[in-house]
């Protein structure tokens, strides 16, 4: 499995392509990340550009090439 070096300081805002769309629901982008007090991240968000909808995610699962494409594909 191959995966993506991500920042989490540059997540935010950052645009994703799912590869496997639910409802259609193909591109999002990180609208929300909270971190600790040590910067490690404890949550992340998820909004669907054709929906608007919101889904709390794992950040790692970005990272999961067979999943995720980071932009908009």
């Amino acid at each position: 499995m191959s995966s993506h070096q991500i920042n989490p300081k540059k997540l935010h805002h950052s645009k994703w392509t799912s590869t496997s769309p639910v409802n259609k629901e193909k591109h999002f982008m990180v609208t929300e990340v909270n971190f600790d007090e040590d910067g490690l991240i404890t949550a992340c968000l998820l909004e669907s550009v054709m929906s608007e909808t919101e889904y709390s995610i794992d950040w790692r699962e970005l990272k999961d090439t067979t999943k995720w494409r980071q932009g908009w594909k």
